[in-house]
């Protein structure tokens, strides 16, 4: 049974897609901390009427970056916790944590990644983007996390047709229904041991076999 920790900054609906497989027993892993930046967010309130402890870490809270990093990090190392998910988290980790947690960080991105990635590209900025510069198809990415937002390997994909008659709205709802499959089904892989690196990219088992 992995333990994971949550980070989130909004309405966490995909820590929730994540939790609601745990609690069908999809995944065999637990949740036991959630952080975020936010301490009003949807989130927040989910883990609350779940019982999941939770952590506010932001600037108000802890004025000392560097104080602030070391909690975190200690924090996450006396819980023993085995995986990290960014589920809408919209800051940056500390470099401490994503040192310590090497492919142990994972992030859900709103597109095809190495495309309409990188600091400034979130949420509907995604949608805008695509569908501006015409794509035809879009998607959901999960990749371990590094030292520059999404940059870091990916893991698994899924991808969505772009409608001609598409807004940033719609493709988002299709793009969102995606994401709660899809963050799932690598949360399982890697609380189940089958995601393997070959050659410096990540790779899950079931996938190579077939």
């Amino acid at each position: 049974m992995k333990k994971i920790a949550v980070f989130v900054s909004g309405g966490g609906s995909n820590f929730i897609a994540i939790h609601r497989q745990i609690i069908q027993g999809n995944i065999l892993g637990k949740i036991v901390m959630v952080f975020s930046n936010n301490p009003n967010c949807g989130a927040i309130k989910f883990a609350e009427e779940n019982s999941i402890p939770i952590f506010i870490i932001n600037a108000a809270r802890y004025p000392n970056a560097h104080t602030r990093d070391e909690f975190l990090l200690e924090t996450c190392l006396k819980a023993e916790i085995d995986l990290i998910c960014l589920a809408g988290f919209m800051k940056m980790l500390p470099q401490n944590i994503v040192k310590q947690y090497e492919y142990r960080i994972l992030n859900i991105h709103p597109g095809l990644l190495p495309e309409f990635g990188g600091k400034g590209f979130y949420g509907t900025r995604v949608h805008e983007a695509v569908i501006n510069t015409g794509k035809r198809e879009s998607g959901a990415t999960v990749h371990f996390v590094d030292e520059i937002y999404d940059h870091g390997p990916i893991i698994l994909q899924k991808k969505v047709e772009v409608m001609e008659t598409d807004t940033p709205e719609s493709l988002a709802a299709r793009v969102l229904k995606l994401e709660h499959e899809l963050f799932p089904e690598v949360v399982k892989a890697f609380c189940e041991n089958k995601i393997i690196m070959e050659n410096n990219k990540p790779k899950i088992l079931e996938y190579n076999e077939n």
